[in-house]
């Protein structure tokens, strides 16, 4: 095999990794990553076909891959689980507990199929990393998880939310639409019932949170058109 074939072939395992982390993808989305003709994406897509990969193209939209289909587990270079390890160290120091919880979890799952030799190097890299922030380990919030399930589930929340501007704690009904972190601390955008406007939340002031089984329409603004609204404002909306 000589070093064209072997390209290939790792595009072509690159390529598949991508489709299953994506619900769709376009053949310009996939030529733009992988700095190649949409022609050769057509070819791979062939031969991905061809041996078997149950890709479905949905005309005018994408690829995909058929539901239910998964390739073995992805075996870890020693670079990339020292990367994990890394970002391990940080998340540790997140101020949300939830966050903690399910990426120790979700790290404990990735180094159960590190090679042995590379798992012993990532333990011993995760006993030299030291983060500089949150030193007291402080856990302010409990609610991020809940709230990326509901944001991506679109379910409408009812939140008791405490507001330090008038120390007044007021009941709303929101509508998830997209997290950030700042100065240590989650926040959740969200569509405000209340206000009738997209509001910031942080979560260490959400006292008490409710998902409903009722769903809401997807937002039609993006998290760019959000951030230049506030920006005109001058000052970010008060929830």
């Amino acid at each position: 095999m000589n070093d064209s074939d072997l390209k290939r072939l790792s595009r072509l395992t690159a390529i598949l990794i991508v489709l299953q982390t994506k619900r769709l993808l376009t053949a310009s989305e996939l030529a733009e990553k992988f700095l190649i003709s949409k022609r050769t994406i057509y070819r791979d897509i062939k031969a991905l076909e061809q041996a078997g990969v149950p890709i479905l193209t949905e005309e005018g939209k994408g690829y995909t891959l058929m539901d239910g289909y998964k390739i073995p587990p992805v075996m870890f270079s020693e670079s990339e689980a020292n990367a994990l390890i890394t970002a391990e160290q940080l998340v540790l120091k997140n101020k949300d507990a939830s966050f903690v919880k399910e990426y120790t979890a979700a790290i404990s799952k990735i180094k159960s199929v590190l090679r042995n030799n590379t798992k012993d190097k990532a333990n011993l890299l995760s006993n030299r990393i030291v983060s500089g922030l949150n030193n007291n380990n402080d856990r302010t919030s409990n609610n991020l998880s809940t709230l990326q399930l509901a944001l991506t589930n679109f379910n409408l929340v009812r939140i008791k939310y405490f507001s330090p501007d008038n120390n007044q704690t007021t009941n709303r009904v929101i509508e998830p639409f997209a997290m950030y972190t700042f100065d240590e601390n989650w926040l959740l955008i969200a569509f405000c019932r209340l206000r009738k406007d997209y509001r910031a939340f942080r979560l260490d002031r959400i006292a008490d949170l409710t998902v409903e089984d009722e769903v809401f329409e997807p937002h039609k603004i993006t998290f760019e058109e959000y951030f230049d609204r506030t920006r005109k404002k001058c000052l970010p909306p008060l929830p």
